[in-house]
């Protein structure tokens, strides 16, 4: 129903402007990119309403070529002082251009020219972000046994850092505009991906953990700001003002046993030394105990000794 309703609102021009998009709210878009295979959303509020005019021209102006470069399933919708903007982007500062693909969000960082626009959605379309696993990280980066496959950027995350789920747009628009000269890419430290995070040492904490390999040397990035800019700069240039490290070798078995346990030593030392005090105090009672009874024991030795000769 509502995929109609959008649909005829569309084709009666919406607003009854040509150069306008259909004004949808949280959850219109919400459904939009759950059902439908590509959405294009402007997000707007009312201090950049001047320029959000110009960008919502140029997308208005491109909306049948778009749909007809994704097959006729495409949409472009706007929305007005949305909170969602910031599930997808740090800043909000100017108008922010979301496409979903499959619900998966990636940002549109160009200036308000439709060819461009037209130009980049369409690179856009396909994911840009490779998944690595334990099995497949060493295969795939090559980061310590040749870099054949050239430079590399990894977020190390977890399903409990809210940092890293923001980041999934700006990750993807990285990995698009990148697309071919360097691979962007993320593990799951806490799952799939454990090993390879204590090959890093990189903990078990909830924040998000980012590293560049390049040549046979990684450099951490270590900047608060996880936008696309930011980002950028790091792999085009600014990842040689950080130390260059080696690439640590993958661990033996013994060796990442050794990594899990300081890991958690690192992260819960009040529990891991609770751990230790627990079965060090039961030991010692246990000690206390044995040194009673046998106490006991040799004082009914002695009160026997004694009595024996008043017997006889």
């Amino acid at each position: 129903m509502l995929r109609f309703l959008l649909l005829l609102l569309v084709c009666l021009g919406g607003r009854g402007q040509e150069d306008s998009l259909q004004l949808v709210d949280d959850a219109e878009l919400t459904k939009l990119i759950t059902e439908e295979q590509y959405v294009v959303a402007l997000f707007c509020t009312a201090a950049n309403a001047e320029s959000c005019e110009e960008f919502e021209s140029e997308l208005a102006g491109i909306r049948e070529d778009f749909i007809d470069m994704m097959n006729g399933d495409g949409w472009m919708v706007k929305l007005d002082n949305s909170p969602l903007v910031h599930r997808f982007t740090p800043s909000a500062v100017k108008p922010v251009i979301v496409m979903f693909r499959q619900g998966l969000p990636v940002l549109y960082d160009g200036p308000a020219n439709g060819e461009v626009m037209a130009e980049i959605l369409m690179q856009y379309k396909e994911p840009g972000v490779k998944e690595l696993t334990d099995s497949t990280f060493e295969h795939l980066t090559q980061a310590a046994s040749g870099a054949t496959t050239g430079d590399w950027l990894v977020l190390f995350f977890s399903e409990e850092c809210e940092k890293c789920f923001l980041m999934t747009a700006v990750l993807e628009t990285v990995a698009c505009k990148h697309r071919g000269r360097i691979n962007v890419a993320r593990i799951n430290k806490a799952t799939y991906g454990e090993k390879t995070g204590r090959r890093f040492e990189l903990g078990i904490d909830n924040n998000p953990q980012i590293i560049f390999l390049r040549q046979h040397k990684m450099y951490h990035y270590s900047l608060d700001s996880y936008d696309v800019e930011s980002l950028t700069n790091f792999i085009t240039g600014f990842y040689k003002n950080y130390p260059a490290l080696a690439v640590p070798l993958p661990k033996t078995p013994f060796d990442d046993l050794v990594q899990l346990c300081v890991d958690y030593m690192k992260e819960y030392p009040f529990l891991v030394a609770a751990g230790v005090a627990v079965p060090v105090f039961l030991l010692l009672a246990f000690l206390w105990l044995i040194k009673g009874e046998e106490e006991k024991v040799k004082k009914k030795k002695k009160k026997k000794s004694k009595e024996s000769p008043k017997d006889k």
